[in-house]
C-alpha cells in the first residue's frame, strides 16, 4: 500500500474523522474526547489517537501530576488535515438531500 493511502485511511477512518473534527475546537482529555465522540470504545479511541499521533497529526501531552493528566491536541499538520475533513463533512451535510434523491432514483431503477 502506498504510504499516502495509508495516511488517507487513518484520516478518513470512522473514528479518525471524528477525532480530528472534535480536536479542531480545543484540546481534550481522553475522557472528554470519548464523551464528545460517543459510542467509541476505549480501545478504538486509544488506537486511533496513537495512529494519528504517529502520523504527526495529534500531540499527546502527558503532565506529571497525580492523578496523571493527558491532553490531546492537533499539530499544525493535524489542524490542516482536520479542516479539510471538516469541510468534507459540512459538504456532506449540505448535500445530503441530493444524495438521498440519487439513492432513491437508483433503487427505483433497480426495482424496475
Amino acid at each position: 500500500m502506498c504510504p499516502y493511502r495509508l495516511v488517507l485511511e487513518h484520516v478518513t477512518s470512522r473514528w479518525g474523522v471524528l477525532v480530528l473534527i472534535e480536536l479542531l475546537d480545543r484540546p481534550h482529555r481522553f475522557s472528554e474526547l470519548r464523551r464528545a465522540i460517543g459510542r467509541v470504545s476505549e480501545k478504538m479511541l486509544t488506537q486511533t489517537l496513537q495512529t494519528l499521533e504517529r502520523d504527526g497529526l495529534v500531540h499527546r501531552d502527558a503532565k506529571p501530576v497525580i492523578p496523571p493528566r493527558v491532553d490531546y491536541s492537533l499539530t499544525d499538520l493535524g489542524r490542516e488535515a482536520a479542516q479539510q475533513v471538516r469541510d468534507l463533512a459540512l459538504w456532506t451535510e449540505r448535500r445530503m438531500a441530493d444524495v438521498e434523491r440519487a439513492r432513491e432514483a437508483y433503487d427505483d431503477a433497480k426495482r424496475a
